[in-house]
């Protein structure tokens, strides 16, 4: 009957096993593994040991190489003393002993070489991010520099030409208002320029891509970064502003950005929602939440310029765990 029950303990631990930190449930490891050292004592003679191994492997995933080598240790003893205590020889309980110490060093070696290709994919994947941004910094500064120069001399032209206008006024008004006139032509092309270079400093993602099809692109965009990302449009899709589409892409970046390197979660989902006159879109991870209600990962920003949109935008834990972020904002000819 102990052995049944046993049975149906590791049974039901097994497929709950936690792999990974972030999965939390870390009080399954050390129940798996006191079960599976039960189960020597119970009825099983020496089968059990390649399941202790899995239980210690899970141990050093969750808990480190120091404690898992150490409960190893600990079962490599147990291994020599318990046969002469129950009437095998001491050379089986040291021949048991060696098994245990032989795999046991294969398990460890395993476990320490998938923690350290995990954390250099991590670096990697943290350079990585890095060379992006500064890419995307560096490639911004310059245009950022371009546009001040273009801007910027139409707008010497236009004072030049204003500054004209107010010589001329009196004693050459035909020529006061040329220069006038060419001041609001030179304006008119000062205020097209200054738009081509505001839509040539928004997000890399989103050139030749508008609305929803963006969105999906920068939650595809994070696949294979250890997060799965779902994307979903709601509603009949109408267009959107500019602004008003640069700050939903803000909004779905960030919540993606705070899941992937402060939440520790696992799944991500977007929502874009398509109401009457107003557009919603809410990211929402299963994530740790935040210890507080103040503001960060950026939000601050962002509130601010949804604010002045006419929407709104809130952010805080979920009640079954987890964060969400929620962007409503106002569509086309539509402002709160």
């Amino acid at each position: 009957m102990l052995f049944g029950a046993n049975l149906v303990l590791l049974a039901v631990l097994w497929p709950v096993l936690p792999w990974n930190p972030a999965r939390g449930r870390h009080w399954v490891a050390p129940l798996f593994l006191a079960a599976t050292i039960m189960l020597g004592f119970t009825g099983s003679r020496q089968t059990h040991l390649p399941l202790i191994l899995i239980a210690v492997a899970d141990l050093a995933f969750l808990y480190g190489m120091r404690v898992a080598t150490a409960i190893l240790s600990g079962v490599v003893v147990l291994c020599a003393v318990t046969p002469p205590l129950v009437g095998d020889t001491i050379a089986d309980g040291l021949v048991q002993a060696a098994w245990m110490a032989a795999f046991s060093a294969f398990v460890l070696g395993m476990v320490a070489s998938i923690r350290e290709a995990r954390r250099r994919r991590e670096e990697a994947q943290g350079l990585l991010e890095r060379i992006r941004e500064l890419a995307v910094a560096e490639e911004r500064a310059r245009m950022a520099a371009e546009m001040h120069d273009s801007v910027g001399h139409h707008l010497t032209v236009i004072k030049m030409g204003l500054e004209n206008a107010e010589r001329f006024r009196e004693r050459r008004p035909e020529a006061a208002w040329a220069e006038v006139r060419q001041a609001k032509e030179l304006t008119v092309e000062a205020l097209a320029d200054a738009r081509r270079w505001v839509r040539a400093l928004r997000p890399l993602a989103l050139d030749g891509r508008v609305g929803s099809a963006a969105l999906e692109r920068l939650a595809a965009s994070f696949d294979g970064t250890g997060i799965s990302v779902s994307f979903e449009v709601r509603g009949e899709e109408r267009r959107l502003e500019a602004d008003t589409e640069l700050v939903l892409y803000r909004v779905l970046q960030e919540g993606l950005t705070n899941a992937l390197r402060h939440a520790k979660a696992e799944h991500v989902h977007g929502t874009l929602t398509f109401g009457d006159g107003r557009v919603a879109l809410v990211v929402s991870d299963d994530g740790t939440g935040r210890d507080d209600g103040s503001r960060g990962f950026g939000l601050a920003s962002l509130a601010d310029r949804a604010r002045a949109l006419g929407g709104t935008l809130a952010g805080g834990n979920r009640p079954g765990g987890g964060f969400e972020l929620r962007a409503e904002l106002p569509l086309a000819g539509v402002r709160a």
